[in-house]
């Protein structure tokens, strides 16, 4: 069952938990969740598709809990999400109804309200493992979004690898104030705590003080967030006392992890995914965490590094080459996009996850970047922007750093860095150049106000490049 611990059987025979989910300024128990989220399962039943506007509220919650329940599947649609996107998504889904809260502009789709109160036992079977849970979209950097079609089976097996190496119980509680219309919120969050069992505590917004009022023992953010915990230094040491601080979405920058450790003596764990894969690797429970690596392959998945030609690359923590992936995991294809799922595979069956990354002798992964915009290829090197970002981001008068690369008609492309803070360019230049190789040193520095990013923290690099 995928909701394992909404089991009604198991409420039934006295194993609830009043507090079972807090989100808002609402407070669910087990037995509310099975309740509420049956009498919605009644109202969706046939359907075949919905909509759910994923704000952080418990009618988010239980919409999405009932869809599960009764076997259909959910199209979560960002709460911020433009007019033009929010047509899209509702096209290409086909979803036939908003279930829960309603956007300003319904598109014409009927409306089905969620009550809170309401209460139902009936019992449904339970879904077959390979059925719909999810159509999710992707963020639609490369053109239209696209609907990643995701099976009760691969969301079971992620979250049963996750429990795996992050030693994640019953006995947790887990805390983040992240979108519920991501991987990272929605999946790992959420739906995360309903199977194993753990109390699961959103706080609207990931500020540093709601973070540190909450008494969680595990703890999800993405950079941008765990950036503004170490810069309130007070709300950093409250969350010592918990027993993991896990990081994705976007690479954490060294320096914020360097100050995680120093400020709650905790080395924060990374992890590697995609909405098509799910989570493949990350660092564990009980073993090595290093700044700017992200682990080992889950219990089931396999990796490989190839190069242009296809040949697997060193292991060597060097040599950068294709991130591939086999994994339980895995996405059932792009809906309606039959040309673009064959294209997500190679002829033998490996995901291409578009990221270039670098493998250590020890199988540790370290992301590179995306290969569209972080493998810069100037004056014949093989180039990883993260590398200059580190370095910059080490520098004294810079907060926030993205490099790319640039057409250059003598080097192919040019690196060119983009900064916000308060440093002299031509320094910056000779700083990276005393401490990576020359050939890695900004041929130009731009000092910027801010950086354009997206929901989850990610930099936006393609708008850095037009």
């Amino acid at each position: 069952m995928l909701l394992t611990s909404l089991n009604p059987a198991a409420v039934a025979a006295g194993h609830d938990l009043d507090d079972a989910v807090r989100i808002g300024d609402a407070s669910l128990s087990r037995s509310d969740l099975v309740g509420a989220a049956t009498s919605v399962a009644e109202r969706v039943a046939r359907a075949q598709r919905v909509a759910v506007l994923a704000t952080p509220t418990a009618t988010t919650v239980l919409a999405i809990i009932g869809c599960l329940i009764a076997g259909v599947p959910v199209v979560p649609v960002p709460a911020d999400v433009g007019e033009t996107e929010r047509r899209h998504i509702l096209a290409d889904s086909g979803a036939q109804a908003w279930l829960g809260e309603l956007p300003q502009d319904a598109e014409g789709l009927p409306h089905i309200p969620v009550r809170l109160h309401a209460r139902s036992w009936h019992r449904y079977a339970e879904p077959t493992p390979d059925s719909t849970a999810l159509i999710m979209y992707t963020s639609g950097t490369t053109g239209p979004p696209k609907g990643v079609v995701l099976s009760r089976r691969a969301i079971a097996a992620d979250i049963d690898a996750l429990a795996q190496a992050w030693q994640w119980t019953a006995d947790d509680t887990l805390v983040h104030g992240l979108p519920l219309f991501h991987v990272h919120g929605l999946i790992l969050g959420l739906l995360g705590s309903l199977r194993i069992g753990n109390r699961f505590v959103h706080t609207g917004k990931p500020t540093p003080e709601a973070y540190a009022k909450a008494a969680g023992t595990l703890y999800f953010g993405v950079p941008t967030v765990w950036s503004r915990v170490v810069g309130d230094p007070d709300a950093a040491r409250a969350l010592s006392s918990a027993r993991l601080l896990v990081s994705g979405s976007a690479p954490l920058p060294v320096p914020v992890f360097d100050e995680m450790v120093r400020l709650t003596g905790r080395a924060p764990v990374e992890r590697y995914g995609s909405t098509e894969s799910l989570i493949t690797l990350s660092t564990s429970a009980d073993g090595e965490r290093r700044a700017g690596w992200v682990g080992l392959p889950l219990a089931g998945v396999q990796t490989r590094l190839v190069d242009d030609d296809g040949a697997e690359v060193a292991h060597d923590g060097e040599t950068i080459g294709r991130l591939e992936v086999k994994s339980p995991t895995m996405f059932d294809g792009y809906l309606n996009r039959a040309d673009a799922t064959a294209d997500a595979f190679t002829t033998d069956g490996w995901y291409r996850t578009g990221d270039v990354a670098v493998v250590d002798a020890d199988g540790m992964h370290r992301i590179v970047g995306r290969e569209s915009v972080d493998l810069i290829k100037s004056g014949g090197y093989r180039i990883g922007a993260g590398e200059i970002e580190t370095i910059l981001l080490g520098h004294a008068g810079v907060s926030e750093a993205a490099v790319v690369g640039v057409p250059d008609d003598d080097l192919g492309q040019r690196i060119v860095a983009f900064v916000v803070g308060d440093a002299d360019p031509a320094d910056l230049i000779d700083y990276v150049a005393r401490q990576l190789s020359v050939h890695k040193r900004p041929r130009e520095v731009r000092v910027v106000e801010s950086l354009p990013r997206n929901a989850m923290g990610k930099v936006l690099k393609k708008e850095l490049m037009t």
